[in-house]
């Protein structure tokens, strides 16, 4: 369950326990704190998961937080796992177009009580601002925000487990003389056919270590792997005019 506007409801001021309170104790179970019904709440900012052995009382603790707060039930959770890292975020053979996108009210369910959008939004946050190597799959993955499926969800995850086993990796400059700026760029020719647009992307080095880097569509379609070279190559120069007068 989520609580609506969380952050405008009061302070506690009742008793929270985390023993017997008293009155209430089973002499024969004293190190226990629930008895043979219980509910366990786990609680993360506005979110709320339960645990329970006993479905009339889940009922019964769902009612009374609903009276007291708007809430919005979201469903069962679907899975609970660990993030395992992983040393890649996308594999070679892993292939996306639209004709994986649902096509049927199944399928669209299927995703109502994930947050597809919301975690490409995180990742296009962590690219732009130092984590570059995710720079291409979050560009490609970002293009099925409005109709994602769950084969678009699982390499996102592949993106998290990454993330989460490069968590200590930063950018770093060394101590130069040098100031000239060093660019590298790439693209393909037509590698998704969803709109027959090539893929761009390119990274600039100062002191050894990246200040500018981007990966995303092409905004024509060109006719051959030169074409596709000599568009890339058109918007690069733009950057790397700017990143050389600032």
């Amino acid at each position: 369950m989520d609580v609506k506007t969380a952050f405008l409801n009061r302070d506690l001021e009742e008793e929270v326990y985390m023993d017997q309170p008293q009155g209430f104790e089973t002499t024969s179970e004293r190190n226990l704190v629930v008895g043979n019904k219980f509910i366990i709440l786990v609680l993360y900012v506005d979110d709320i998961l339960f645990a329970f052995s006993d479905r009339g009382l889940l009922h019964d603790v769902k009612g009374y937080i609903s009276s007291n707060f708007k809430m919005k039930d979201m469903g069962e959770a679907s899975y609970m796992e660990s993030c395992t890292p992983s040393p890649v975020h996308i594999h070679k053979g892993d292939n996306f177009s639209m004709s994986k996108c649902p096509k049927n009210d199944m399928e669209h369910k299927e995703m109502d009580n994930i947050h597809y959008a919301s975690l490409i939004g995180s990742f296009m946050y962590a690219q732009t601002y130092t984590r570059l190597v995710i720079s291409f799959v979050v560009d490609i993955l970002g293009r099925y925000q409005s109709n994602p499926k769950m084969v678009h969800w699982r390499s996102a995850k592949k993106v998290l487990r990454y993330l989460q086993g490069t968590k200590d990796h930063m950018l770093t400059y060394r101590r130069t003389s040098n100031l000239e700026v060093v660019g590298y760029l790439d693209s393909d020719y037509a590698r998704f056919s969803d709109t027959q647009k090539s893929t761009f992307r390119y990274v600039f080095l100062l002191a050894d270590g990246a200040i500018s880097w981007n990966s995303g569509k092409q905004p024509v379609i060109a006719t051959s792997t030169m074409d596709a070279k000599f568009v890339e190559f058109f918007n690069a120069k733009f950057v790397a005019f700017f990143e050389t007068t600032v």
